[in-house]
């Protein structure tokens, strides 16, 4: 199942993709793609709908990042040894963990805004895992039963912030715009 949302920057609706591509209006049935809708109950939901009898949106609409109402967006950094090795960086002992602001979220294709003074402005393309169920301690053979779904993340960076000065990598990834989502969230 592929879970989109759609509209004007701040303004977007729930959606779905349905068998043809087509992209289906969830408004009616749901109020965003967040929340209890990520619930295995709220997705089990949607699964159970007839697509063909929510309104088709047209296909030049503006798709928003693929999930509402985001409470965190936390990051692993250097988390494949081999991308490790290619930036000269050596595998940390424990994963590099960093943050990226909400105002970093943003659709799929929104322009990205390059910081003033940027010189080094980079991307990589990242899987987002969508956590549906929170909790703590969780243990690792029940991890999956937390996850909502996938997504396509593209990490915008700025290295000369992240790496080239003193502090966190937050101020070089967390950026407004440096964290475009989707273009749907695929359920588990």
């Amino acid at each position: 199942m592929k879970l989109v949302r759609f509209g004007q920057p701040g303004q977007e609706k729930p959606g779905i993709i349905d068998s043809q591509g087509a992209v289906r209006d969830l408004s009616a049935i749901v109020d965003d793609i967040a929340g209890d809708v990520l619930s295995d109950e709220g997705l089990q939901a949607l699964r159970d709908l007839d697509l063909s009898t929510l309104p088709e949106v047209a296909a030049d609409t503006r798709l928003g990042p693929c999930v509402g109402r985001i409470g965190k967006f936390i990051c692993i950094g250097l988390n494949y040894s081999d991308h490790a090795a290619e930036t000269g960086a050596e595998v940390p002992p424990e994963p590099v963990i960093f943050n990226k602001w909400t105002s970093a979220v943003c659709g799929p294709n929104d322009n990205v805004e390059i910081p003033r003074g940027s010189q080094k402005t980079d991307w990589e393309v990242e899987l987002g895992v969508i956590v549906g169920k929170g909790g703590r301690y969780i243990d690792e053979a029940d991890a999956m039963s937390h996850v909502a779904g996938f997504c396509v993340v593209n990490d915008v960076s700025e290295r000369a912030y992240q790496l080239e000065r003193s502090g966190t990598w937050d101020k070089g990834k967390g950026c407004d715009t440096f964290g475009p989502l989707g273009p749907w969230l695929v359920s588990r």
